[in-house]
């Protein structure tokens, strides 16, 4: 009993620490998207990404680099993009950058991992946007691609800025940061119980699940063999995205957790499947569907993992062929010291102040653009409820595990 109730703490504490390293990306994703919403008029966004179609990816792919790493933010915002007028291919280049090709998670991923798979993760970050610009191009989902444009047409047409209007001043006016307030605001309704429980799972795979689970999962791992046949790249390919769906927090957050599947033995390509495999999980594909709706949704599913499977096979073969398939024993993993005083602290704490201004702007300019302003995407009552009903029970797993860590254990 003593030691559930140890391994409770843990739990509680890793999920908390996952959440506040992850704060400050996820504010500044809707920030952005938000913004992208309220002040980007559509003729403006077809001027920039909505024309030429190898300009639009170079210019998803850019603005995704300078965007969030996070998974939930970086949805958001490439709705907001498509929405506005650019193609759908640049959209998908918008997002797969925004989670792939960001500096702070370079970062991280060499503090856990090395310098291979940071090389590993912006090289594939390029092959997936240019596999799935191939597969679009070769599939043609035209009457796809409108229907999904239709849907989000019906959201809330009358949301944004008049094209006729100069941006430059209306960012200016306090009325119209309300409705990025307020637009901030419909973000996080639209996913704040997908990230509880992600996030929550996350740690609780994270102390509860045996390393031996993760080693039959994936075979001939666990053994200290670095050399595997290809069916058993495979193998380690196919299966990551359903590890990443076990311990689903977001690509910043799966990190550590990918070194510590590299540390026990599986592949290059497996570790690198499941760092890609963010985007290819259930809270993802419900998200998707809110927006474009099921067809759609399944549609970038099949873009998304097709590129993932050929990207993963590029990089470990390419790799290989280079002799630069790092060693296992590089990996490091540490007992995290989540609450530190260091950058995420303080980017933190200034974007939960920017927050907070837009929670005063939105209460108090509320009347002002309620007119305007409506619900994001259709929702499924079933769905949401049993969503809103697990949030719930984490909140109290979560409150009584750092209880027992803290106060009695």
């Amino acid at each position: 009993m003593n030691d559930f109730l140890k391994q409770w703490g843990e739990a509680a504490y890793t999920t908390s620490g996952f959440f506040w390293m992850a704060l400050w990306a996820f504010a500044l994703g809707y920030i952005i998207s938000s913004m992208i919403q309220v002040f980007v008029t559509e003729k403006r966004m077809q001027r920039t990404m909505g024309g030429k179609e190898s300009r639009g990816v170079l210019l998803g792919t850019f603005f995704g680099f300078i965007s969030s790493s996070c998974s939930f933010a970086a949805l958001a915002s490439a709705k907001s993009i498509f929405k506005k007028g650019a193609s759908f291919v640049s959209s998908i280049a918008f997002l797969l950058a925004s989670t792939n090709l960001v500096i702070e998670l370079g970062i991280i991923i060499s503090i856990f991992l090395g310098w291979q798979f940071v090389v590993g993760e912006y090289v594939g970050g390029i092959l997936l946007i240019l596999i799935c610009w191939m597969l679009i191009r070769l599939i043609n989902p035209k009457k796809l691609i409108d229907k999904a444009r239709k849907n989000l047409e019906q959201e809330d047409s009358e949301d944004g800025m008049d094209a006729s209007k100069d941006w430059k001043k209306q960012i200016k006016k306090e009325n119209s940061w309300a409705k990025v307030a307020k637009k901030y605001k419909m973000e996080w309704q639209m996913v704040w119980k997908d990230v509880t429980v992600g996030f929550t799972i996350a740690g609780i795979v994270a102390v509860f699940v045996p390393d031996a689970f993760f080693e039959t999962l994936f075979i001939n791992s666990g053994q200290g063999n670095t050399d595997f046949s290809f069916l058993e790249i495979l193998e380690h390919i196919l299966v990551g995205p359903v590890a990443a769906f076990l311990t689903f927090i977001g690509s910043m957050g799966n990190i550590p957790l990918a070194a510590l599947l590299f540390g026990k033995g599986v592949s290059f390509a497996g570790v690198m499947a499941f760092i890609f495999s963010d985007l290819v999980v259930f809270p993802v594909l419900r998200i998707n569907a809110k927006y474009y709706g099921w067809k759609m949704s399944f549609f970038i599913l099949f873009l998304l993992f097709t590129a993932l499977i050929g990207t993963s096979l590029v990089l470990h073969y390419s790799f290989d062929l280079f002799g630069i398939i790092p060693d296992p024993s590089q990996a490091k993993i540490q007992d995290s010291e989540f609450f530190k005083l260091d950058y995420t602290f303080y980017l933190n704490i200034a974007f939960l102040a920017i927050s907070g201004y837009l929670v005063y702007l939105g209460f108090f300019k509320k009347k002002d653009v309620e007119h305007s302003m409506s619900e994001m995407a259709p929702k499924s009552p079933l769905l949401e409820n049993i969503l809103k009903y697990a949030a719930f029970i984490c909140y109290v797993w979560l409150t009584g595990g750092l209880i027992v860590k803290f106060f009695i254990n």
